[in-house]
């Protein structure tokens, strides 16, 4: 059975409901989609399939990895969901995108909170669950230093009670405060 490649990070510190990581530089594909929150990967994912397939300038095919990120722009209001590339790809071996709607770009490393759940891809499970670990990281004095991301591990054909979810939260490094 095959594996698909998780992106990698270091757990900083474990709290009882969720862990501070490290996640080191990586480079992401990803896509703008309008409408709501639920449709959102289902939009995005062909488009992110197609390219990782092999429709890309140098028809190169790119591994899957998980998770599948999806965070919102309060600025246009749009989602953005993106696929992580594999930790071993150097950025000029990205392919460039044949789709102009599909983007890659570099992530800088970056200190997050991840709060780990099961269940279904809903926004309202993902709203209670941002919310739920924004209080954590305020009780725990942690300080916010992005936009709430969903990550989803799992493809949409996993029963959802076996289904790995995360909200990730950038942070500031504690030792940067």
């Amino acid at each position: 059975m095959h594996m698909t490649e998780q992106q990698p990070y270091e757990v900083l510190e474990r709290y009882p409901d969720f862990e501070l990581r490290r996640y080191p530089e990586h480079l992401v594909a990803e896509v703008d989609v309008g409408g709501p929150f639920g449709v959102a990967g289902n939009l995005a994912f062909p488009k992110l399939a197609r390219y990782i397939g092999g429709h890309n300038r140098a028809s190169r095919k790119v591994a899957m990895t998980a998770p599948v990120v999806q965070e919102h722009d309060p600025r246009s209001g749009v989602f953005v969901v993106g696929f992580v590339m594999p930790s071993g790809l150097a950025v000029d071996d990205v392919p460039e995108p044949a789709d102009s709607s599909v983007r890659t770009r570099r992530v800088p490393a970056q200190t997050a909170a991840a709060l780990t759940f099961s269940g279904r891809w809903s926004r309202r499970a993902y709203d209670a669950r941002t919310k739920e670990l924004l209080d954590l990281l305020a009780k725990a004095e942690l300080t916010v230093e992005g936009r709430p991301r969903y990550a989803r591990f799992d493809p949409p054909w996993t029963p959802w009670f076996l289904r790995r979810n995360e909200v990730v939260i950038p942070v500031r490094d504690r030792d940067e405060s």
